[in-house]
């Protein structure tokens, strides 16, 4: 499993649709989805690691201007898959066909936040889903 952030500029943008398709399309389920305000606290855990850089006021400007929608999507290869279907950070540098490369503006203003790793995507996972919060299922389900 792992988490994507739909960011504020995919909502201003109203990129939600098309990228919620591009998951589901690839075959991924969504197994948690909601919509919340980021305040600090949450922001300084999730974004621990440039938390001390000069630029994480304007990150944390960004990230607080709207709401974002937090997904917890589920499939084989997930992680790997789903930052190929991203595309680099950085949007500029984002192939057309990507989402950044489709709808990104540069390396902040990206649309999407995903998980690097399996490990990471455990850990922010919990930053932003309760347990309950999260579904399993399979596509076999269906009745």
């Amino acid at each position: 499993m792992t988490l994507v952030l739909l960011k504020p500029d995919c909502l201003l943008n109203r990129h939600v649709g098309a990228v919620l398709s591009r998951f589901e399309e690839s075959g991924f389920r969504i197994c948690g989805i909601k919509m919340l305000q980021l305040n600090a606290g949450i922001l300084y855990k999730h974004y621990a690691h440039i938390a001390d850089k000069p630029f994480f006021r304007e990150v944390q400007a960004f990230m607080e201007s709207t709401p974002v929608i937090a997904l917890a999507l589920a499939g084989e290869s997930v992680v790997a898959c789903v930052r190929e279907l991203a595309g680099p950070t950085d949007s500029l540098k984002a192939m057309k066909g990507t989402i950044r490369g489709d709808f990104g503006k540069n390396v902040m203003i990206n649309v999407i936040h995903t998980s690097d790793s399996s490990e990471q995507a455990e850990s922010e996972l919990k930053h932003f889903f309760r347990k309950e919060e999260i579904f399993e299922y399979t596509l076999s389900a269906m009745p």
